[in-house]
């Protein structure tokens, strides 16, 4: 697997490193760890070629390699492991386009990153780059909240509303996610209003033939609402991983245009992991 781990040399950075290193220790893997910066005034030069192509050094070039080579150092004296190889990536980029780029020349199966943590008046949960990766990022996006230590992963919830007929290749890192740690996996639907139409049908059956071989479960909340509905579930039920499908207007974004998180009472305690939804959404 190629992982992409990128860091702003935090605490919560190394938190989500060290989860990586822990969650995929059997497996053989690729780590990238990646920070980007921008120099703290724009110039024509960088504009044109980047740091190289400057004749003025920057500073930022330097902290962002040292962090980085510190970074490796205390990954392979913490988490000795034959099946894994390390490599750095320091990029004069916004993140998240950053993260597209590289996902795209190094074929990353997923990225593994900490949040920003909550703020002093925990009115948003997850930092601003955090979300912007969330939303634009073409890869899986896994995300471990702030002070959040490896368990293993027993059980995984996956809410879905059946209104798209889910890709193999989006499938591929949840059906991975399931098998790479025995773990029974939770199909969610919420019942708010109206019974299935036909073609949710279909795609809550082709799911299922998806699923074929995992230890799958099918379940249905009748009366609640999202997404109130998929946390109270969570933090009732044990889950060790909220999997969710970003698709545009899913209750994914629904979640995240609250704008106080007090209001539906939700704060991030599980990792979770967001992978796009392309498919064509039925009715």
């Amino acid at each position: 697997m190629n992982i992409l781990l990128p860091t702003d040399f935090s605490k919560n950075s190394w938190n989500a490193i060290s989860y990586a290193m822990e969650l995929f220790k059997n497996e053989k893997c690729n780590f990238f760890f990646l920070h980007t910066y921008t120099p703290s005034f724009y110039r024509m030069d960088y504009m044109l070629g980047g740091p190289l192509f400057s004749a003025i050094p920057d500073s930022g070039v330097d902290i962002s390699l040292a962090g980085l080579e510190k970074t490796l150092e205390d990954v392979k004296k913490s988490y000795k492991n034959s099946k894994h190889n390390y490599n750095i990536i320091s990029a004069f980029n916004t993140l998240t386009d950053e993260i597209n780029e590289v996902t795209i020349e190094k074929e990353i199966d997923i990225v593994v990153m900490g949040t920003q943590g909550a703020t002093g008046a925990k009115e948003i949960f997850l930092g601003t780059n955090t979300v912007y990766v969330l939303r634009k990022a073409i890869a899986p996006v896994l995300v471990i909240p702030e002070n959040y230590t490896f368990q293993k992963i027993q059980k995984i919830l996956l809410p879905s509303d059946y209104l798209t007929n889910y890709k193999d290749n989006e499938l591929s890192t949840a059906i991975k996610m399931v098998k790479m740690n025995k773990a029974k996996l939770i199909v969610l639907h919420v019942k708010e209003e109206y019974d299935l139409t036909a073609g949710q049908e279909e795609n809550k059956m082709a799911l299922y033939r998806r699923l074929d071989g995992l230890s799958t479960t099918l379940t249905e909340l009748k009366g609640s609402l999202m997404p109130s509905a998929i946390l109270n579930y969570v933090q009732k039920n044990e889950i060790d991983l909220l999997m969710m499908m970003n698709r545009k207007h899913s209750f994914f974004e629904r979640i995240f245009e609250k704008q106080n998180v007090d209001q539906i009472g939700f704060h991030v305690k599980i990792p979770f992991l967001v992978i796009r939804d392309t498919a064509r959404v039925v009715k």
